[in-house]
C-alpha cells in the first residue's frame, strides 16, 4: 500500500488510536492528590509552581480525566489566585499541543472526507469571530481538551483561537479554583459539601447561577446561529 497515497488516512488513524489509548490507560492509572501536594510542597514556591505546570501538561496529556485532580491539588497548595494562573499557563500549552496535533494529523483527512452538506459548516467555523471563541472558552461545561482538538480539525485560525484561550480560560478557571479552595479535597468523596457551600454563600451562588445561565445562553445562541 503506497504510504503517500493514504497519508491523510494514516494520520487520522494515528490521531484516533492515540486518543483512544490515552483514554483507556487513563482509567487505570491512579492519581494521589495528597502525594502530589506533599511532593510539591517540599520545594520553594517558584520551583513548585514550575513543576506543577510541567506535571500538569505531561500527565493531563496522557491521562484524559486527570485535570480535576490537578485543579483540586492546585487550589489547596497554591490558593485560588496562583493556582488559576498556573492552570491558565498549562492550559495554554495544552491548547497549543492539541490544536497542532489535530491540525497536522487530522485536518487533511477531515477536509477531504467532509461532504458538501458540511462544507458550509466547516467554512462557517473557520470564520467564527473572537467573541464566540472567548465565550466557548469561558463556558463552564465545555471540556477544554475536546475544544482544542475540534478547533484543530476545523479552519479556525490558530492565532484567533489561542487568543481566546489566553483571555477566555481565566474566567472559568478562577471561578472553579475559588470554589475548590473553599470546599477543599472533600468535594471528591463528598460532593454534597459543594451544595452546602453554595447554600451558606448565597451571593456567590447567585453569581455562579447567573454566570452559568449567561454562558449557556451564549453557547446556545452561537450553536443555533445560521
Amino acid at each position: 500500500m503506497p504510504v503517500k497515497k493514504y497519508k491523510r488516512e494514516l494520520g487520522f488513524l494515528i490521531l484516533i488510536i492515540g486518543l483512544l489509548l490515552f483514554w483507556y490507560l487513563g482509567r487505570y492509572i491512579p492519581l494521589n492528590i495528597p502525594a502530589i501536594q506533599s511532593a510539591l510542597s517540599k520545594f520553594p514556591l517558584v520551583l513548585s509552581s514550575i513543576l506543577y505546570v510541567v506535571l500538569y501538561v505531561v500527565i493531563t496529556f496522557f491521562i484524559f480525566f486527570s485535570k480535576d485532580f490537578f485543579w483540586i491539588s492546585g487550589a489547596l497548595l497554591f490558593g485560588p489566585f496562583l493556582s488559576a494562573l498556573l492552570i491558565c499557563i498549562a492550559e495554554t500549552i495544552n491548547a497549543f499541543i492539541l490544536f497542532y496535533m489535530a491540525r497536522l494529523l487530522g485536518r487533511a483527512y477531515v477536509e477531504k472526507q467532509v461532504s458538501k452538506k458540511y462544507q458550509y459548516l466547516d467554512a462557517k467555523l473557520g470564520r467564527i469571530n473572537f467573541f464566540w471563541l472567548f465565550i466557548f472558552r469561558a463556558a463552564p461545561l465545555i471540556p477544554y481538551r475536546f475544544m482544542d482538538l475540534a478547533a484543530g480539525l476545523t479552519r479556525i485560525s490558530f492565532k484567533r483561537y489561542i487568543l481566546a484561550v489566553i483571555l477566555g480560560s481565566p474566567v472559568k478557571i478562577f471561578w472553579i479554583q475559588f470554589i475548590l479552595y473553599a470546599v477543599g479535597q472533600s468535594v471528591v468523596t463528598h460532593p454534597a459539601v459543594l451544595a452546602e457551600y453554595f447554600l451558606s454563600h448565597k451571593t456567590f451562588f447567585l453569581f455562579s447561577l447567573v454566570y452559568i445561565i449567561l454562558m449557556g445562553l451564549a453557547v446556545f445562541k452561537v450553536s443555533s446561529k445560521e
